[in-house]
């Protein structure tokens, strides 16, 4: 892939958006509740797949697993890899396509955010990375998958917004991913997403992303940078997930939920509040 992510800092920036803190808190309790039997409260290892910036499994360092981070995009892994360097946690990264991994060893917690299973554009594809991570899960292990919900392509009203802003250290961003134009193909299920950003702010601040990468998009002038880039993102329903689930074998359901929340802030998927499909997989 081009533009948006070969450059990791402007990712990271687009999708400050998230409190990561508090979602990896909801994934450390849904583990505490959905482990298999016998297994600790708390998980010591954890990967997390299609990483890129590596937010999460930076996260997960600073709690004490051994986290690990995978990405295909070297820019990405390059980046999230300083980053941990700098904020002083341990976080191994590992350069490699989440449909064909092989670690070589077991993990308690896998997990991959931010719909990043729309880069699987076939059902091949999805059964194949499904299998990966039935291979690396240690028994009694934990997947947590997050997928957009099917309301935001299937229904009348999306339920996440295509526009949204951010502002970190002296920087603002306008965020525009997927324009009115931009169709499903009914028979693929895939969209070309074209998404646009405008980050603005001192020049110093603007140059301070790591690494600033102008050749692929970017144009700095006057403390202004815009991206422009096309992202193709493949639409999964949840019956497919089901599907890729059954034919990849080694895993079950145990929960579905429509948000990150625990007890009282449980969101159910079907609920009117839900805007994720987040799956939790327990190795069979």
């Amino acid at each position: 892939m081009t533009g948006i992510y070969d450059d990791p800092w402007a990712y990271e920036l687009a999708c400050s958006f998230r409190d990561v803190s508090a979602e990896v808190d909801v994934l450390l309790a849904w583990y505490a509740e959905h482990r298999g039997p016998g297994r600790d409260t708390a998980p010591a290892t954890v990967l997390e797949l299609a990483a890129g910036p590596a937010e999460h499994a930076r996260e997960f360092a600073r709690r004490g697993p051994a986290a690990t981070a995978l990405d295909l995009n070297p820019r990405m892994c390059a980046y999230a890899a300083g980053e941990a360097t700098r904020a002083d946690v341990k976080v191994e990264v590992v350069q490699d396509d989440m449909t064909r991994f092989d670690l070589g060893r077991r993990f308690d917690l896998i997990a991959t955010m931010l719909d990043s299973t729309s880069h699987l554009m076939t059902l091949d594809a999805f059964v194949a990375h499904l299998r990966c991570v039935a291979a690396h899960l240690s028994p009694g292990g934990l997947y947590i998958v997050e997928m957009s919900h099917p309301r935001d392509r299937l229904g009348d009203e999306p339920t996440v917004s295509t526009g949204w802003t951010v502002e970190r250290g002296g920087v603002h961003a306008s965020v525009r991913w997927g324009e009115p134009g931009d169709r499903l193909d009914p028979v693929t299920q895939i969209a070309d997403d074209h998404v646009t950003m405008t980050i603005t702010g001192d020049d110093e601040a603007i140059a301070d992303g790591r690494p600033r990468s102008p050749g692929n998009g970017g144009v700095t002038a006057g403390g202004v940078r815009v991206l422009r880039d096309v992202v193709p993102y493949r639409f999964w329903t949840a019956t497919e997930l089901d599907a890729a689930i059954r034919l990849a074998g080694g895993l079950e359901v145990v929960a579905q939920y429509g948000d990150f929340g625990t007890g009282a802030d449980t969101v159910a998927l079907t609920g009117p509040e839900a805007w994720r499909m987040i799956t939790i997989l327990r190795g069979a």
